[in-house]
């Protein structure tokens, strides 16, 4: 009998672990991780078509996206991947191949060379408050606040990237 109980104890034990493991993965995926795959080439060379990236959906609650995050933008027909090239009123400007923010010349070393040389020249543009301008890291065929998307609302920012899951060659931490 005290066999019996110690096996019925020892399933609800199990039974209590699993359900706790279940529940705190939902809350995890919820409210602080999720995953999203990156569609097209619009992010190369920092992320490819078809990699599956893991996102921070808290981080902007407690702060603020920052200028080089590469963030997920939540937008009726597609979520999409961009990076942060320029905060609410600062002004934008793109002049021979080189990123001035402020009149300030960027850094720009998460862009390949070839991928600069061939971004035409724009701006300059303040950026309205509570907006973001956003750029791919591939910027001759991206899809980004020059060309489609506009300035991105904070609210519509839900992550920021934070590791590429799959493919598992591939694993680490985004740039």
């Amino acid at each position: 009998m005290a066999d019996t109980r110690k096996k019925k104890n020892e399933w609800i034990e199990w039974g209590k672990a699993i359900v706790i493991a279940i529940l705190l993965a939902f809350l995890l995926r919820a409210f602080i991780f999720a995953t999203s795959i990156v569609e097209g080439d619009s992010m190369l060379p920092a992320l490819e078509d078809g990699e599956r990236i893991i996102f921070n959906k808290i981080v902007y609650i407690v702060g603020d996206p920052d200028r080089g995050d590469i963030i997920i933008i939540q937008h009726p027909k597609k979520n999409y991947v961009k990076r942060i090239i320029g905060l609410p009123n600062e002004t934008i400007e793109m002049r021979n191949h080189e990123l001035y923010v402020n009149d300030i010349k960027q850094d720009s070393s998460f862009v390949d060379d070839d991928f600069a040389k061939l971004t035409g020249n724009f701006g300059p543009i303040t950026i309205p408050e509570d907006n973001y301008f956003v750029m791919g890291d591939n910027r001759p065929i991206s899809k980004d606040s020059r060309n489609g998307l506009g300035f991105i609302q904070r609210s519509d920012i839900i992550g920021r990237s934070e590791f590429i899951i799959y493919p598992f060659e591939e694993w680490g931490i985004t740039k």
